[in-house]
């Protein structure tokens, strides 16, 4: 869950979640990660919140997004 008393913005901490399941394994490579709604959902945050927390995870390199067909976890290296 995100912590609504941390200063780190929502989309950081929802980022850093998404991102520790990927490394555990728990979302693996080549797997779609779970829909905005279902997201929004799960951590009770807004629909622009998501989508900028997997703006972040692309930019990190942890997710590939296809047109079309969705959001996946990247491969590793």
């Amino acid at each position: 869950m995100v912590d609504e008393m941390s200063p780190v913005p929502f989309y950081i901490q929802l980022a850093d979640l998404l991102a520790k399941q990927i490394e555990s394994g728990k979302l693996k490579p080549r797997q779609p990660l779970p829909s905005e709604a279902h997201l929004q959902q799960e951590y009770g945050v807004a629909r622009g919140t998501v989508r900028s927390a997997v703006r972040l995870l692309r930019e990190r390199g942890l997710v590939v997004t296809f047109t079309g067909r969705g959001t996946f976890v990247a491969e590793k290296p």
